[in-house]
This record gives structure tokens, C-alpha cells and sequence, in this order.
């Protein structure tokens, strides 16, 4: 069982003179339930090496089981230091693709080409495609082998708009993720705010927001056993 992890390389919060990045939480609880599985687990990102974590995932408020083991993990932080270009890596050799989130995912992978190609072999090859939080804006610009959007009619989830007026960054992210997604014909769902909520709907996967993220491994897991 061979999966793809896909890391923001963006550390730059809009306009403003704060950092951004991934999510901890939705890198760590992910990789350890893949890890534990037995998966062999392969990370990139578009600039390769270290990607950015974001400075609040690591408040003591943000910490989750999942987080205090990677903290402690010299190897896994070993192995995130060091993430492999996105130009680098192949459809090919891996049977499923995972986007943790966190903001990052806003500004660059959801444009970025290596990852739309990406997105578009695995989905074209009938292996799962997953995302969670923000992390869906990466399936915004996939397209299918007949040009439609990969979402188009498809039931899926995100951080929601209510999520990121909570969050005060609703007039700081490029677009609000829920309005995106259903401007592709997405049928967005969500739970209340800050509820898990995983989606599946056929080989594609997504989870709303950091409580999701186990959730969202789970089905991922699910889908591979089949």
C-alpha cells in the first residue's frame, strides 16, 4: 500500500505579516494511521524539503494525540524535512493521494500544475484522490479525461464559509473554499462548525475541517482494503 502525501510550500498568510502553511494535525494523525497500517508513505511538496508548518497548528490548543507523537518523533520529523518535489514524483507508483491542509493549499497547490496532473492520473488511473480542510482547492482545477471538473456533481466537504469567519480570515484568503467547490458544481455538505465530517463519494474523499482528518484516513484506508 503505497500513498502520496501532498504538502503546501507557501508560508505567506495573504497580505498580512503572518505565516501560514499545513496544519499539523492534518499531516500527523493521517500519516501515523497510514503508518500503522503498514503503508509505505511518500511525501512532496512544490518546493521539495522542509514545507511550512502554521505557527498556530502548533498552539497548545491546536494539540492532538497525533501531534504530541510526531513532536516526539525524531524520524517522522526527519522524513518531513525532506519531502520530494511534486515535479518529481509519479501517478504511477502509488495507489492513493492524500492533501493534508491548513491555508498554504489556497495559494499555490490549487494552481499548481504538477499537482493538477497529478490529481487527473490518479483519477483517471480509478485510485482514490483525498483532501481535508482547506486542502480541497486542489481539486478545483482537475479536470476529467472529458473536461469536466472532477467535482462537478460530486458530494464533497471543506472548511466552510462560517468556519473561516470564525477563524477571522474571511476577507484574508483569495476565496472562501465552500463557495468555491459549489461554483464547480460540488455538492458541498458540511456538519456544524468544528464536527468531523468525512466524505466519499466514489474513488474521492474529503474531509471539512482538522477534526475531520483521522476520518478522512480511515476512508482512505477502507478503500484501499477493498
Amino acid at each position: 500500500m503505497k500513498i502520496l502525501m501532498v504538502l503546501t510550500s507557501h508560508d505567506k498568510l495573504g497580505d498580512t505579516d503572518h505565516k501560514t502553511g499545513f496544519w499539523i494535525e492534518e499531516f500527523a494523525a493521517p500519516y501515523y494511521r497510514f503508518l500503522d497500517e503498514n503503508a509505505d508513505i511518500t511525501l512532496a511538496s512544490p518546493a521539495g524539503g522542509q514545507p511550512p508548518i502554521d505557527p498556530n497548528s502548533e498552539l497548545e490548543q491546536s494539540q492532538t494525540e497525533a501531534t504530541v507523537r510526531f513532536n516526539r518523533d525524531e524520524q517522522a520529523q526527519a522524513v518531513l524535512a525532506n519531502t520530494r518535489k511534486l515535479s518529481d514524483v509519479n501517478e504511477q507508483d502509488y495507489d492513493a493521494i492524500f492533501y493534508p491542509g491548513g491555508h498554504g493549499p489556497l495559494w499555490d497547490l490549487v494552481s499548481d500544475s504538477d499537482s493538477i496532473s497529478l490529481i487527473e492520473a490518479f483519477w483517471q488511473a480509478g485510485k482514490p484522490v483525498s483532501a481535508v480542510c482547506h486542502a480541497p482547492a486542489v481539486l478545483l482545477n482537475a479536470k476529467t479525461a472529458d473536461g469536466e471538473y472532477i467535482i462537478s456533481g460530486k458530494a464533497v466537504t471543506g472548511f466552510t464559509n462560517s468556519e473561516e469567519t470564525a477563524v477571522g480570515l474571511a476577507e484574508v484568503v483569495p476565496f472562501l473554499l465552500e463557495d468555491a467547490l459549489k461554483s464547480r458544481g460540488g455538492q458541498f455538505e458540511s456538519a456544524q462548525d468544528w464536527n468531523s465530517l468525512a466524505i466519499q463519494d466514489g474513488m474521492l474523499i474529503t474531509g471539512q475541517n482538522p477534526a475531520s482528518s483521522e476520518a478522512v484516513a480511515e476512508a482512505l484506508l477502507s478503500l484501499l482494503a477493498k
